[in-house]
């Protein structure tokens, strides 16, 4: 999968960034997704488009992490955990969770966000969360990949 490289956030995440920000979300990011924040940190992919289910989505933008996100004002509306900050009770179905089981990773066209879904297995299958849908500790998803790889396979010209 090829990024456009004017799109990504710099500076890049360090892992120690990363595992401060898994240790706040209570997850393990995949190996795959943590090489490829590192090196496309909210980038913009050429092949932004795929198709599941008989529909097409358009990912508007890869979400980044930014070790601080005040002073970024426009890439800060696109980090991580800015975002769970945002809609974070749409996002989980247990008031009482401590920490996320489902974990935006892209925003779409439509203002649904493409998501590591944590909740069944260790490691997170790939899902839509529609934002329409969804309510407070109600999340409207569905699978679209086993996998961080088997989606970005999806995004491949």
């Amino acid at each position: 999968m090829r990024m456009d490289i004017n799109t990504v956030v710099l500076p890049l995440p360090s892992d120690e960034l990363l595992d401060v920000v898994e240790r706040s979300l209570r997850v393990s990011f995949p190996e795959a997704y943590r090489i490829f924040i590192k090196e496309n940190n909210g980038a913009v992919p050429i092949t932004n488009v795929f198709s599941f289910n008989q529909h097409k989505y358009l990912i508007d933008k890869f979400l980044c992490v930014l070790d601080d996100s005040e002073s970024d004002p426009i890439n800060g509306w696109y980090d991580i955990e800015v975002t769970i900050t945002q809609i974070g009770d749409r996002l989980t179905d247990n008031e009482d969770l401590v920490g996320m089981n489902v974990v935006p990773i892209a925003a779409l066209f439509s203002g649904d966000f493409i998501c590591l879904d944590f909740r069944e297995t260790k490691e997170p299958t790939v899902v839509i969360w529609f934002h329409e849908e969804s309510e407070e500790f109600s999340p409207v998803i569905q699978k679209v990949a086993c996998n961080i790889s088997e989606f970005f396979e999806m995004l491949k010209e």
